[in-house]
């Protein structure tokens, strides 16, 4: 099961870079921004500046993983009902 790295540019606090990706963390991302009404430029801009130190593009991997563990564990199929 292999994806492909997907390389796109995008402009960040006023300066154009690239990031590459593969394309369910693309996917991710693009559904994050739009549950939160929100462009994917504007999100990355968000992530990028609470990063720290981190490479942008595994700032961003962290960011989707976490985003879908958190609804996953919040979500009605994981909650735990006595019979």
């Amino acid at each position: 099961m292999g994806f492909g790295i997907v390389k796109r540019s995008v402009s960040i606090a006023g300066h154009r870079t690239s990031i590459s990706l593969e394309e369910p963390f693309w996917e991710g991302l693009r559904e994050i921004a739009e549950r939160d009404r929100m462009s994917i430029q504007a999100l990355i801009g968000r992530i990028d500046a609470e990063r720290g130190e981190q490479n942008l593009s595994s700032a961003i991997r962290v960011f989707v993983l976490t985003d879908l563990r958190s609804r996953l564990s919040t979500s009605p199929a994981n909650s735990t009902t006595s019979l």
